[in-house]
């Protein structure tokens, strides 16, 4: 019988057989991270925000403060990277950096008032967004999919990053 065009496997030499790149996970995760984004990204640029920026602060907005090893990974963002984005976060007014009083190497984050206003603002179009793709994709599968994926993060990492 032979498989369909979307399921087939290809054959390599030591017998395993690697399924066409567009069914792996990796790639699927990212085709739908993809789509997802780039209903979201005119919106972040009509607010002169990235994507990583616009991350780091709804996490600051959920958290209030975080230090910035922790934020960095809530964020999904490599330390260095998170490093250069607080400075122009910072410039902007939406957080104010300091030193943890108990421990000096540690950089504490916290959002300011204009952040949150910020954030406020811009969550209106945001959650406009995102309305759109819950009547798209539906309610419960949205539901059954974040689901679905926090399984796979539990289970493939260990750890669960629960703000």
């Amino acid at each position: 019988m032979e498989q369909s065009r979307n399921h087939r496997k290809l054959d390599v030499e030591d017998g395993f057989e690697l399924a066409e790149t567009r069914r792996t996970l990796p790639i699927a995760l990212l085709r739908a991270r993809e789509a997802v984004m780039d209903r979201f990204r005119p919106m972040l640029h009509a607010n002169d925000i990235t994507e990583q920026q616009w991350r780091v602060i709804r996490i600051l907005f959920e958290l209030g403060e975080a230090d910035a090893t922790k934020l960095a990974e809530l964020a999904c963002i490599l330390p260095p990277s998170l490093t250069r984005m607080l400075r122009t976060l910072e410039a902007r007014g939406f957080i104010v950096v300091r030193k943890d009083p108990t421990d000096g190497r540690k950089s504490l984050i916290a959002i300011t008032a204009e952040g949150r206003a910020f954030i406020n603002l811009a969550s209106r179009d945001s959650a406009a967004i995102y309305a759109q793709i819950e009547a798209l994709l539906g309610a419960d599968r949205l539901q059954h999919l974040l689901n679905e994926l926090e399984f796979v993060l539990d289970r493939l990492s260990g750890d669960s990053l629960n703000l």
